[in-house]
């Protein structure tokens, strides 16, 4: 009977032990959703706001109604969903620690004989989950969103570009070509003192001045034909530094929106715009090393990369949320923000080196994660033992006295 006792306390230890990660993990994973919510909305309404410049141009310009509108909207989603999943996944990771240390939580897990490693697995699946969303949005919904969004901007400029011709105002509507009016028939989409700066020849600089004119649509869908009654046309040789004038009765000018498409050529794809195996391929058939070969590695290195940060930067917030267990968890949010902008600076600093060859792109990719990863373990190994770090004290140090000096000022503004 003594031996049946023996047996069956270990096992139900293990048990209990068993039950008791559970509840933890899934209480943490819990804990992470609703700040990530709020995080991921905050960052794509920060994303949106230059994007809506864009947007309200040519809801101005080409009058688009609502339903195109919202569509250009979730169309622009999957390219800043890139860039915010990762930073939403470090935010809400902060976010809750520094609320569960500022609730005493951990100096409970801590009482209990809950070891810090406990609370990784939980922030390591919500990582996990998290990179595979923006691992799906850099493979597959970027480049389709932003392929979409350039078709459906083409598309609405074609189908309305009579509409965002201004009077008085100088048009680049269409690339190459610099035209000022002086009034506009809509209903007639004739023009009235026409001026035109046409650059698409190389070498030769066209000027046309015509008294009036009328725009056609032209053969193609991005083609639109100009024609123009009495005026002249003034050429200029730029080598030979010639120049002549010619006075017409009737002129046209073929107006491109997209020159390849106008020609019938396949528009040669964005890096942004590339599937991954389209990126693998160009990689490999690449004859020489310029800057576009380099830009497209960095993009196929980026596809990984990035998703990869949700990972590192989640480990770094855990002991960035835990550390400022006696400080104001304004002070750690700021600590976050500089962690933030300090990896983006890396990654920017790589994409510039890795597009001008100065350095390998996979190194400019890879170096950030392995920065911020490498001091998130330093990190979180000093939390594990309650070890207080010295450069986390010096930035909340830091922090206080700029708040206070701005709190100053705000008190006390100079007249």
């Amino acid at each position: 009977m003594v031996r049946k006792d023996n047996h069956e306390i270990p096992e139900q230890n293990a048990l209990r032990n068993g039950m008791r990660s559970r509840t933890l993990n899934r209480y943490v994973l819990i804990e992470l959703i609703p700040p990530f919510a709020m995080s991921l909305a905050f960052f794509m309404f920060v994303f949106l706001m230059g994007q809506l410049l864009d947007i309200t141009n040519l809801i101005v310009n080409y009058q688009v109604g609502f339903g195109v509108f919202a569509l250009l909207l979730l169309l622009s989603l999957p390219y800043f969903l890139v860039y915010i999943i990762p930073m939403a996944t470090m935010m809400s990771v902060l976010l809750t620690f520094l609320r569960m240390s500022g609730d005493n939580e951990i100096v409970a897990l801590k009482a209990g004989g809950v070891s810090m490693y406990r609370l990784l697995p939980p922030i390591l699946f919500f990582a996990f989950i998290c990179m595979v969303a923006t691992g799906i949005m850099g493979l597959y919904g970027m480049p389709w969103g932003k392929t979409a969004y350039e078709r459906l901007a083409l598309d609405v400029a074609r189908a309305n570009v009579n509409i965002a011709l201004k009077a008085n105002t100088f048009n680049d509507t269409f690339p190459g070509v610099v035209f000022y009016v002086k009034d506009i028939n809509h209903e007639t989409n004739e023009l009235y003192d026409v001026f035109i700066e046409d650059g698409r020849q190389e070498g030769v600089s066209s000027t046309v001045v015509a008294p009036r004119g009328q725009l056609f649509g032209g053969p193609n869908p991005y083609t639109f034909l100009l024609r123009l009654y009495d005026g002249m046309v003034n050429n200029v040789q730029i080598e030979s530094r010639s120049a002549h004038a010619t006075r017409f009765e009737t002129y046209d000018i073929r107006l491109d929106l997209q020159q390849e498409a106008a020609d019938g050529h396949t528009r040669k794809k964005d890096r942004r715009e590339m599937m991954l195996p389209e990126l693998i391929e160009y990689v490999r058939s690449a004859e020489t090393k310029d800057r576009r070969y380099y830009s497209v590695l960095m993009e196929l290195h980026m596809k990984f990369s990035i998703p990869f940060a949700c990972i590192a930067l989640s480990v770094l917030a855990v002991p960035l949320g835990i550390q400022t267990l006696t400080s104001r968890r304004s002070a750690g949010l700021g600590i976050g923000l500089v962690c933030f902008l300090f990896y983006y600076l890396l990654l920017s600093a790589g994409m510039i080196l890795g597009e001008t060859g100065m350095i390998n792109p996979a190194a400019g990719m890879w170096l950030p994660n392995l920065i911020m990863g490498g001091l998130g373990l330093y990190l979180y190994g000093k939390t594990a033992k309650d070890s207080p770090v010295a450069l986390l004290e010096s930035l909340r140090d830091a922090l206080r006295r700029f708040a206070a000096i701005v709190k100053n000022r705000f008190k006390h503004p100079r007249t």
